[in-house]
């Protein structure tokens, strides 16, 4: 398994994370002894990042993760959680305030049976609640020792600038973790999201890179998801994200490489975005043990540069206008230069 830094951090997470979401998510996900098994199976591969959320289950993934820590060393692993979507019916169960925050992150250290959550997200935007009282309260976290590194989830480009800039100002704890749907079909981040991340030190981790399982060839000249698969179940959630004719002729495309390379096409869809340097830790979630096994393949395979090209042109977006302009403006300011980063140099 190898291993990179997170984002501008001195922490070194796996570039493979399991997943929890199918941790105790009936009749889609996994069971109990399943998800230890599953656990069990990363961590002796080498892996070292569990990504969880308090909503994922309604909590039983946290408590299934809880249940599984007695058996490691706490060191062993890496636990990431992320509060911000309701976990109940009433007022201040949702969103990022200070209230809602505390609240959640206490609830969740007890699910996990933990001290400490080693990554703590936002799971997203709050348009209410000023970004001083949310990086206020995490900061706080960080602080008392409950929380070590602080992350955000799904927020746009100027809301990841504002909170650096936030933070900044009021001398707070930072960023350094930023996890977006990033993959073969959605190329969106590349526009802004990547490049305020980069900037910011903010290291990125991709979630669902195999489009729910439609870039695994799993649904391969299909009309419709059949009945009883994750994706029928979960049709509400992931079809619109993946289900269309961008997703359908992406998976195209992949099965033609696929079939070319002679390499499976899941394979080449996990391994894609890790070409990227900005990309700390790509998130993988599963069934069973053996579903794990084969998704690990990419923990320490590069993809050559001759496939990712391939994929990359053929699945590029339409470039806009900003994008163009600024493109073409930054190619004369990095031209002017013999050189302009010095540190991809250095020993």
């Amino acid at each position: 398994m190898k291993y990179r830094y997170l984002g501008a951090s001195g922490l070194l997470v796996s570039r493979i994370s399991l997943g929890t979401m199918t941790f105790g998510a009936v009749p889609w996900g996994c069971d109990e002894k399943e998800a230890h098994a599953i656990l069990k199976a990363y961590l002796d591969a080498g892996g070292n990042f569990v990504d969880a959320a308090d909503v994922y289950a309604g909590g039983k993934a946290e408590e299934i993760i809880g249940s599984f820590l007695p058996q490691v060393p706490r060191d062993r692993v890496l636990i990431a959680s992320k509060c911000y979507f309701p976990m109940g019916t009433g007022p201040n169960t949702f969103g990022v305030s200070r209230h809602r925050v505390m609240a959640s992150c206490e609830a969740s250290l007890k699910r996990l049976r933990t001290d400490s959550i080693d990554l703590y997200y936002i799971h997203g935007p709050d348009p209410v609640t000023p970004y001083e009282e949310t990086l206020r309260a995490l900061d706080d976290l960080v602080r008392q020792g409950k929380v070590r590194y602080l992350g955000c989830s799904n927020l746009f480009a100027w809301q990841m600038a504002k909170a650096a800039g936030v933070a900044a100002r009021g001398n707070l704890t930072g960023l350094v973790a930023g996890q977006f749907l990033y993959n073969l079909i959605h190329r969106e981040p590349e526009r802004e999201i990547i490049p305020a991340a980069v900037d910011h030190g903010i290291g990125l981790t991709c979630y669902s890179p195999l489009g729910a399982g439609l870039l695994t060839g799993k649904y391969r000249g299909m009309a419709e998801p059949p009945q009883g698969t994750r994706f029928a179940l979960r049709r509400r959630i992931d079809g619109g994200r993946f289900w269309h004719p961008r997703g359908l002729q992406t998976a195209k495309i992949l099965e033609e490489v696929s079939a070319t390379s002679g390499i499976p096409m899941a394979k080449l869809a996990l391994a894609w975005p890790l070409r990227r340097r900005f990309v700390a830790s790509v998130v993988v979630g599963v069934r069973s043990a053996a579903q794990l096994t084969s998704n690990l393949e990419v923990a320490d395979w590069d993809m050559p540069e001759d496939l990712w090209k391939a994929l990359e042109e053929r699945t590029r977006p339409a470039e806009e206008y900003l994008t163009w302009f600024n493109r073409m403006s930054y190619d004369r300011f990095i031209a002017a230069a013999e050189f302009h980063d010095e540190r991809t140099e250095l020993p």
